[in-house]
């Protein structure tokens, strides 16, 4: 979750460089990045409404922001899902498209987006609270949803590409089960010692919040690129039973179960398809995965899972404003100028894209200016945001 405004001043625009606007992509490479947009609304329909008057300030700066960087593949998190496509349509031609304060436009031909768990009713009691609230727009329906939401697809998830995306052979993993991760961590109540949840609500949880995506890109390297693209629950918003903490962890570990061959037994994805991804098959691993290696709320050792699994590079990316930002917060040397989340008690490295080792990974980066950098005005120091509390993370990689 983020904390974001609906609308900030308008801005002048930038009027000298920018230390952080990287340079072009080199020939070869291809830069993969996140970013969560906190664009989601809190009604249905209330996001494509805020879209199409084209001069929504918010996704003016979150465009913006993306022109700066210019990736080649973006995941967006917090992006309501809308099945007509036309939320994605409006963002990319009345912003993405549109040059903002002398950046230039830029054009994403290719667009993946699929249902959530968010919002969708479950029919159970997963909050805890002794009643299923079954009448979408409230947080006691969104507490009994299988992802925390007010209405069907808010918090949603969508990628944007100038490579092609094939969507035939995506894998989605949004109804897999809780319970057939083995060893899944089962929240408990801590008065009673028994399950916080009743068996039936167990059964019929989902691992995913939102859901977790297998997206093959064709980068034209002859094998496609697979986006593992998640956007976990916060560790937070729970009681002494910890469900949501514990709920992070299992969804962080998914991806490491399905990077390992004998651990991802379990998987079966939506289309009924079991196993995980080829030992051989090259990976950028992308999304706001909610776990600071250090701080934070999350359980100790869940992101490290990742981290340090054998097929997963880390490159540590950072940022001037980031190391600025978070002072002496910073923990180990390193850290704080990898910090992509910036609120309080923020200052979190929470946001990840994290390729294989099979790829070289060349430049990469926070976008995350410094206070004198003419395009501070981009990241602010609120709440409010100029765009959102989180920061675009982007790495270049090639073959």
């Amino acid at each position: 979750m983020v904390l974001a405004s609906e609308d900030v001043p308008a801005a002048a625009p930038a009027v000298a460089v920018s230390p952080s606007v990287p340079p072009p992509v080199p020939a070869g490479s291809v830069r993969f990045a996140t970013f969560n947009t906190a664009l989601s609304r809190q009604r249905p329909g209330a996001m494509a409404s805020a879209l199409a008057s084209g001069e929504w300030r918010l996704a003016r700066a979150v465009a913006e922001t993306v022109q700066r960087v210019r990736p080649d593949v973006l995941l967006v998190n917090e992006f309501d899902h809308d099945p007509t496509g036309r939320s994605l349509e409006l963002f990319a031609r009345e912003y993405l498209e549109r040059g903002w304060n002398g950046a230039e436009g830029v054009e994403f031909p290719h667009v993946f987006t699929a249902p959530v768990n968010t919002g969708v009713s479950s029919g159970q009691d997963l909050d805890g609270d002794g009643r299923v609230v079954a009448e979408p727009g409230s947080d006691a329906y969104a507490g009994d949803a299988f992802g925390f939401g007010r209405f069907p697809g808010q918090y949603g998830m969508a990628v944007l590409s100038r490579y092609p995306l094939d969507a035939e052979r995506a894998r989605t993993f949004r109804l897999l089960p809780r319970a057939a991760m083995p060893g899944a961590l089962v929240p408990v109540d801590p008065a009673s010692g028994e399950p916080f949840l009743s068996p039936r609500a167990w059964a019929a949880a989902r691992l995913s919040s939102k859901s977790h995506w297998d997206l093959p890109v064709d980068t034209g390297w002859g094998r496609p690129v697979h986006l593992l693209a998640s956007h976990p629950t916060p560790p937070a918003f729970d009681g002494p039973e910890r469900r949501n903490v514990l709920r992070n962890h299992d969804e962080i570990r998914f991806w490491a179960d399905y990077l390992t061959p004998g651990a991802d037994g379990y998987i079966r994805d939506d289309a009924g398809a079991a196993g995980g991804l080829a030992p051989d098959a090259p990976f950028v691993l992308a999304g706001d995965l909610n776990a600071d290696p250090r701080n934070g709320s999350s359980l100790p050792g869940a992101i490290d899972r990742l981290l340090a699994h054998p097929r997963v590079a880390d490159p540590l990316p950072h940022s001037q404003g980031g190391r600025g930002r978070a002072g002496s917060a910073a923990g180990a040397p390193g850290h704080g100028d990898a910090f992509t989340e910036d609120t309080p008690p923020g200052h979190l490295r929470v946001d990840y894209v994290l390729p294989s080792r099979d790829l070289a990974v060349g430049d990469r980066g926070v976008f995350w200016p410094a206070p004198d950098d003419p395009l501070a005005r981009l990241a602010g120091a609120g709440p409010p945001f100029p765009a959102s509390d989180h920061r675009l993370v982007w790495v270049d990689v090639s073959r």
